[in-house]
């Protein structure tokens, strides 16, 4: 017998280490404001119904406000600068802010803000909030997996989320397509968005 009374006949055989702790949610709770160095906010869009062309933006600001004992009192804005807007083709770029879609000039920006969040359980969350975009608001639901929390190098606490949702462009009024001589249209309706967020806690 070993020392803790168990059987050494199996050296093999340890004793599970515990799992690690998660973070104490509620030590979370305040103000925070997204950083853009270390954040990334994506779509995807089928195009000629075989393959998917991927973006982002890369000028936008936004707060989280987390309540870590009531997570349904948590909150979350997002402007977007739709000039900022980026494929990796400088062309397509400017179609894209061109009056057949975004209509940059008229509408310079898409906003986001949360009316509802829950917490599924774990490190799932969902949050649901009103999308302005060319003058159309309507409501997107947001789900979201919490990465944890640290402080970096230069003592800002940090937090860390993504998250991905799905929405009919079409329902803000971005209609414009082109019929493709097989079948189908070179745009898909359906539109993904991804997001990869990490805020830093207000001083």
């Amino acid at each position: 017998m070993g020392i803790f009374g168990r059987k050494d006949s199996n050296p093999a055989e340890t004793t599970p280490a515990p799992a690690a702790a998660g973070p104490d949610l509620t030590a979370l709770t305040g103000d925070y404001t997204i950083d853009p160095a270390h954040t990334t906010i994506g779509f995807v869009a089928r195009h000629a119904m075989v393959t998917n062309v991927k973006g982002g933006f890369k000028d936008f600001t936004g707060t989280l406000h987390l309540d870590g004992a009531s997570p349904a009192e948590s909150t979350a804005t997002l402007d977007i600068k739709m000039e900022s807007i980026d494929t990796g083709n400088a062309d397509r770029d400017g179609h894209l802010k061109s009056s057949d879609f975004f209509k940059i000039d008229e509408f310079p920006a898409m906003t986001f803000r949360s009316t509802k969040a829950e917490s599924l359980g774990g490190d799932d969350y969902r949050i649901t909030g009103d999308l302005s975009l060319l003058g159309v608001t309507k409501p997107i639901t947001i789900d979201l997996e919490f990465n944890g929390a640290a402080k970096d190098p230069f003592g800002n606490e940090r937090v860390g989320f993504e998250g991905k949702a799905e929405l009919l462009r079409s329902e803000w009024g971005l209609t414009w397509n082109a019929a493709l001589e097989t079948g189908g249209v070179l745009v898909s309706d359906k539109i993904k968005l991804n997001f990869d967020i990490s805020a830093i806690k207000n001083a």
